[in-house]
């Protein structure tokens, strides 16, 4: 059975102090792992692109500022 988004925050309402504290660690544990796995995500992605030559990379800023006005 799913509850909704309103079902769930009610039920957080009648958690005892120290539950809302122990879910609330458990949220920013999940978010900062979420946002690992998205980080990670998209190295990956980049460092594919950058094999097959899709995009570019320098090896310093003024090179890479030269690119800016060149394009």
């Amino acid at each position: 059975m799913s509850q909704t988004f309103a079902e769930i925050v009610e039920d957080v309402k009648q958690l005892s102090p120290s539950e809302k504290e122990e879910l609330q660690e458990l949220l920013k544990k999940y978010l900062v792992d979420e946002r690992r796995r998205e980080i990670h995500e998209n190295a990956d992605a980049g460092m594919k692109e950058l094999r097959r030559g899709e995009i570019k990379s320098f090896s310093s800023v003024d090179d890479f500022m030269d690119s800016l006005s060149h394009d």
